[in-house]
């Protein structure tokens, strides 16, 4: 990894405080200001990371996060697949991000209730089914409805940037999308429409697309991240921090043996290297990522040797690996559709 000391610390800062300006950064990390900008400023223009506006639509009208996995029989090759699914299955509004191999392949979706998921599903199916690319089993899906169930990470990379760069991290873990009933005008759902769609954008920039003023969208901007309406995220680019394995677990517990929901005691299973965690009462998803194979193998063991010691049992589980280099993502965390169609945006 071509990074110095310095370069690692300031990238390091950026994706455990993406909201936070240069001088707040410098003041975390004990760096000169001048050096954290200009370091930013070479990352950005050699896209070490991308910056994403995360909307909060769990408070405006959608009910659930839902991931979809599933295995194929590479009767076809993945770049024919990705080019019939693209326009059938993730031109969905609903799904955000999309990942697939030559075999097997994952989605996560925001949706305002099941009957839209529902017939991305259908289509899924019978589009599938149509190309002969369904293996043994269904799609498989997993229903978060926000109101029961908890997301203690959402691709949130500090504590892996951390540990590649040896800096301790100490993340709360808290749940991402607590549900708060908001409302908005219809101007100001224009203005966070606009910055779901261009999330480093200037306030000036979208002013001019919208048709108001600058201070007005500053405004507004503030009060959206203030108040939990927006959650800021940096996504680090996977090929330049040598990661080489993702791997995506669904875990189903006994009933009997599992954790207490109330007490968060799934988040024991939290390791450094996950990025993604999604639980409800007797299940969860989790998504971590690797700088090899040896590393998926002791952090698998680690995950599973936990579950045994807290014992609680796994009653059924599936664990798919992307090797990253010839894995694609179809769909690079766009929120911009399912957030119009929540909000019914008008402009655009």
């Amino acid at each position: 990894m071509d990074l110095t000391n310095y370069e690692k610390k300031v990238l390091y800062g950026i994706i455990k405080y993406p909201n936070v300006n240069d001088r707040e950064i410098a003041q975390k990390l004990g760096i000169k200001q001048s050096t954290v900008a200009a370091i930013r400023k070479r990352l950005r223009e050699e896209s070490y990371y991308k910056i994403f506006a995360v909307p909060m639509l769990q408070n405006f009208g959608a009910e659930m996060m839902v991931v979809i996995h599933t295995n194929f029989n590479p009767v076809i090759p993945l770049e024919k697949r990705i080019e019939i699914t693209e326009k059938r299955i993730e031109a969905s509004e609903e799904i955000f991000f999309s990942m697939g191999e030559e075999d097997k392949g994952f989605s996560l979706s925001f949706a305002k209730n099941y009957t839209s998921i529902g017939k991305i599903n259908d289509i899924r199916a019978k589009t599938f089914g149509q190309l002969g690319l369904l293996d043994k089993e269904y799609p498989m899906e997993v229903i978060f409805p926000f109101e029961i169930s908890k997301v203690y990470r959402f691709f949130n990379f500090a504590t892996l940037t951390g540990k590649l760069f040896g800096i301790k991290d100490e993340s709360d873990n808290q749940n991402f999308f607590p549900v708060k009933e908001s409302k908005m005008t219809n101007r100001e759902k224009e203005v966070f429409c606009k910055i779901i769609e261009y999330p480093e954008a200037s306030s000036k920039d979208i002013a001019e697309m919208i048709g108001i003023t600058r201070h007005t969208v500053g405004r507004l901007k503030r009060k959206f991240i203030g108040n939990d309406y927006i959650k800021i995220i940096a996504i680090p680019d996977f090929s330049k921090l040598e990661l080489k394995i993702l791997s995506f677990y669904h875990i189903i517990f006994d009933p009997r043996h599992s954790p207490d929901y109330e007490k968060d005691e799934v988040k024991k299973l939290l390791n450094d290297e996950v990025i993604f965690f999604a639980t409800r009462q007797f299940e969860c998803v989790a998504i971590s990522l690797y700088e090899s194979y040896e590393s998926y193998k002791i952090g698998k063991t680690a995950m599973f040797q936990k579950i045994k010691e807290e014992g609680w049992i796994a009653e059924k589980y599936m664990i798919r690996t992307f090797s990253l280099n010839k894995a694609k993502i179809i769909k690079d965390f766009n929120f911009s559709p399912i957030t119009k169609k929540i909000l019914e945006c008008t402009r655009g």
